[in-house]
């Protein structure tokens, strides 16, 4: 059997579904009627194994894991080193620091204009805080800011 892309990349998403599953146990699920912290993120799991084993069965359908073209790897590594050390700083700096400098850096990457950067990066930061914490009552880490 040859092994192909759709079969390594199959393997790594139920790989995840099922470390997250196994994070995520602690957290209640609560009841359908009244849905805990747990139910979102294991149904997710639940998901993202169900789609990574259809995956993996239809494997055959996609190019053989040897033929794959490395090429994009140069841009790809930095973005997710990027959003690791985003996910990192997360609970220190806070949503509107980290979010703001996770959406600039990751523009300043793709070599956009800075002042443009900054503006979207704040922009979209500042909107999506007012949407989540004054719109629909749900708090965001607060980290280094006093508010």
């Amino acid at each position: 059997m040859t092994l192909r892309s759709n079969h390594v990349a199959g393997g790594v998403v139920v790989a995840a579904g099922l470390i997250v599953w196994l994070l995520s146990l602690d957290l209640p699920s609560g009841r359908l009627s009244m849905p805990g912290a747990g139910m979102f993120p294991k149904l997710l799991c639940l998901l993202a194994i169900l789609f990574g084993a259809v995956l993996i069965l239809r494997g055959d359908d996609s190019s053989p894991f040897r033929d794959i073209d490395w090429s994009d790897l140069r841009h790809g590594a930095p973005v997710v080193a990027i959003t690791i050390v985003a996910v990192a700083l997360y609970t220190t700096l806070g949503f509107l620091i980290t979010m703001a400098a996770l959406l600039f850096g990751l523009l300043m990457f793709e070599r956009q204009n800075v002042w443009a950067s900054a503006a979207y990066s704040i922009g979209i930061t500042v909107a999506t805080y007012a949407l989540f914490v004054h719109v629909l009552k749900s708090p965001l880490e607060q980290g280094i800011l006093p508010f």
